[in-house]
């Protein structure tokens, strides 16, 4: 009797034996430090050519620095890359150099822990700007170097933080009873429906190009190994936080979905990524979507909003509209980010 065929089997995920991605171009925003900082020198490792979107030119060239110091030979570089600014998005993407892109990391975020509410100069909420309305704008502007490149992949960095949080789609801008906490879990909810929306959009017009989502579980600063300059971990700090390892873990291991995700051929678009342990700590894994993850009115909704606030839309590479600057009613005398 014939035996049956053999099923190939997927190669077990090995975060500390990654996959070889010469000749691959990765976009990370907010490379310059954090999670985003390990997600760059991680991939850096494989070969891939890693570009660091970030606003202070001084931090980006520091966290090369370390970088190139930790992997001979890493080719890292740097773009100027403002997101609470969608009009200047553009001229960054132009300065890429780039006509293809296999991958962009949507990291870069701001989390306020205290009032007064901050607008941009646009007069939106920082939060929900920079960390949504910020990367819906990057996409488009980058969609022509994606669409380039066949398999290309967008990974959202979404917030545990989201999972207990619903959005208000009548005050995206949290215009009333601000509180920051929950404006940032709103903003990023936006980015985790906004990167399943983007999936859907992309299967239903037969593009290659995958969207998926992660999530890096619990994170502190005080479980994370040195990158000097910009973080320096104390023996005495390790120490005393070590008992925290049981629950959560140090930004490089918070890394390890969205490295994944870029490189992991089984990773499929629509998916979310996150730590095996009880979604806060552990090698990634896919994990089911959280129920509120699966409204996709209120998806849709949200990329039209989005799509009307930025002259953006990340299915289309048509130039984005101009959309012009304001400074909210509702936010009379509220600081500009710089």
């Amino acid at each position: 009797m014939p035996s049956a065929p053999s099923v190939p089997q997927t190669p077990r995920w090995d975060v500390h034996r990654l996959p070889r991605a010469q000749g691959k171009t990765v976009l990370v925003t907010g490379g310059n430090a954090g999670i985003g900082y390990f997600v760059a020198e991680q991939l850096a490792g494989t070969g891939a050519t890693v570009v660091l979107g970030s606003r202070d030119g001084a931090k980006a060239e520091a966290a090369i620095a370390s970088i190139v110091s930790r992997v001979p030979g890493a080719d890292v570089r740097r773009v100027p890359l403002d997101l609470a600014d969608p009009a200047s998005l553009g001229a960054s993407v132009d300065a890429l150099g780039l006509d293809r892109l296999d991958a962009v990391v949507h990291n870069a975020g701001v989390a306020l822990d205290h009032p007064p509410r901050r607008a941009t100069r646009d007069g939106h909420e920082l939060m929900f700007a920079t960390n949504h309305l910020g990367h819906f704008a990057l996409t488009h502007h980058l969609a022509p170097l994606l669409a380039a490149t066949p398999g290309s992949r967008v990974v959202t960095t979404g917030s545990f933080a989201a999972k207990s949080e619903r959005l208000d789609l009548d005050d995206l801008h949290s215009t009333h009873d601000y509180q920051p906490k929950r404006a940032y879990a709103r903003s990023k909810l936006a980015q985790m429906l906004f990167a399943l929306e983007l999936d859907r959009r992309l299967r239903a017009a037969g593009s290659t190009t995958l969207s998926v989502l992660v999530h890096p579980g619990g994170a502190l600063d005080s479980l994370t190994p040195s990158r000097p300059p910009f973080h320096v971990r104390t023996t005495g700090t390790r120490l005393g936080h070590l008992p925290l390892r049981l629950v959560v873990q140090g930004k490089d291991s918070a890394a390890w979905p969205a490295v994944r995700a870029v490189l992991d051929p089984g990773v499929r678009g629509g998916q979310m990524l996150g730590p095996r342990a009880f979604g806060l700590r552990g090698a990634p894994r896919t994990e089911p979507l959280w129920g509120h993850l699966t409204d996709t009115t209120a998806a849709a909704r949200l990329w039209a909003e989005s799509r009307d606030l930025t002259g953006t839309d990340p299915m289309s590479t048509t130039p984005a509209k101009a959309v012009p600057r304001r400074t909210g009613p509702e936010t009379p005398g509220m600081p500009a980010w710089p």
